[in-house]
């Protein structure tokens, strides 16, 4: 049947004015013209999480999403730019919280690759152990939101129960659940004793066992494989034009990983693999953290058997090479970088973290400090899978995405 246009004047909703869209006016106007609507999804967490959608659908099908972030952190690399150096090391680890010692890390190596520092192998295997840890956490927390996305009370209360033992690790470790700021320039804080390394690696491999039972209930549940097989599906094409990152790449085929591909801390020396997946659907994204979550107990189980005696901190900052309590200020305080831009990769468990220091080589405060998180990295992928779809599959597709709008907020 052949349709008709009706050129009927069409005035928006002077309300729409004080909700402060992130877009032209003309656009809106277009929308109100034409046989689309305009739905406005979020703030609001649990649903969009700390970030607005603002959603254009024909009928019950998605046309366009126009992400509106910035509900959260603000002015994180500002704020670096006015303390010291080691000050910042409880700032950059706030954008993903449960990740803390990965984004920890990534500003860490930067400092000591200016200042020419040599890690202890002890404290290589203590952060790699630690990072693995916290992949884990921020894991099993995305797996948790995605089933409260879903509607499924159940897959969220699992995963979490699951998480509070990594939880429990990290404050054997580090004394906090995860916020520790424990990597520390030339090391980490302090050495972690034989009966706690011992409990962490019992602990992996109860957790392994606990997320057979997850499997069953989650993971090969057939109501979650309908709501998220073939949707929202990304080729891998797709994947690299929009600069997809981390696990969410690799769903799409693309094998990359920064811990293979620039080797950091002891990576190197321990036997892993890289789960990927050709399907590149919301449910082979989520398939693919989950492999994850397995290769990284192996990993934190090779660290614990192959972790050698020695100093945790270099002798370079601190003569007490076990414990740098009471002496962390005295020993830490007075940095000075070199001048010039010291640019480090990380692999967060979301995917690639980008620091970028700049030092004018004088003072012991950064001169600018970049923070490219993976969160605002995948974020045009993100909207990109969404177009096609069904409204009832955004908070799908979302939670397959593991979103943090704190990320892409800093």
């Amino acid at each position: 049947m052949k349709e008709y246009a009706i050129d009927v004047p069409v005035e928006p909703p002077k309300e729409l004015r004080s909700l402060f869209i992130p877009i032209p006016p003309e656009y809106v106007e277009d929308i109100y013209k034409s046989d689309d609507f305009l739905i406005l999804v979020g703030p609001q967490h649990p649903g969009s999480g700390h970030m607005r959608l603002i959603v254009r659908v024909r009928g019950d099908i998605i046309q366009e999403v126009i992400p509106d972030p910035g509900y959260v952190h603000r002015s994180m690399e500002k704020l670096a730019e006015n303390r010291l150096y080691i000050q910042n090391i409880p700032l950059v680890e706030r954008p993903a919280i449960m990740d803390a010692a990965n984004f920890n890390l990534g500003y860490i190596r930067a400092i000591e690759e200016a200042l020419d520092i040599e890690v202890p192998e002890r404290a290589k295997y203590i952060r790699t152990m630690l990072a693995e840890l916290c992949r884990v956490g921020t894991h099993l927390y995305d797996a948790a939101i995605l089933a409260v996305f879903l509607g499924h009370t159940t897959g969220f209360m699992w995963p979490f129960g699951l998480r509070e033992l990594i939880c429990e690790a990290l404050v054997r470790v580090t004394g906090a659940r995860f916020t520790s700021s424990f990597i520390i320039p030339g090391g980490v804080r302090r050495d972690v004793d034989e009966s706690t390394l011992k409990w962490i690696y019992d602990m992996t491999l109860a957790m392994e066992k606990r997320l057979k039972s997850f499997e069953r209930i989650f993971i090969k549940n057939p109501t979650v494989i309908a709501r998220l097989k073939d949707v929202g599906v990304l080729s891998k094409e797709e994947a690299i034009k929009y600069g997809v990152v981390g696990p969410f790449l690799r769903a799409s085929g693309v094998e990359y990983d920064v811990r293979k591909v620039e080797p950091y801390e002891v990576y190197d020396e321990l036997a892993w693999d890289i789960p990927v997946s050709d399907e590149g659907d919301s449910y082979h994204r989520f398939l693919v953290r989950v492999n994850e979550i397995g290769q990284s107990l192996s990993i934190v189980r090779q660290c614990i058997k192959q972790m050698p005696e020695g100093r945790v901190i270099s002798d370079q900052i601190a003569e007490n090479g076990s414990d740098i309590r009471g002496s962390f200020y005295d020993s830490l305080s007075d940095i000075v970088l070199p001048a010039g831009e010291y640019t480090t990769l990380t692999e967060g468990a979301r995917g690639t973290i980008i620091y970028s220091i700049i030092s004018d080589g004088e003072s012991n405060v950064p001169y600018r400090v970049r923070i490219v998180s993976p969160g605002w990295l995948y974020l045009r992928g993100f909207m990109e899978s969404m177009k096609g779809e069904r409204l009832a599959d955004l908070q799908a597709i979302y939670g397959s995405f593991g979103y943090f709008p704190p990320e892409a907020d800093r």
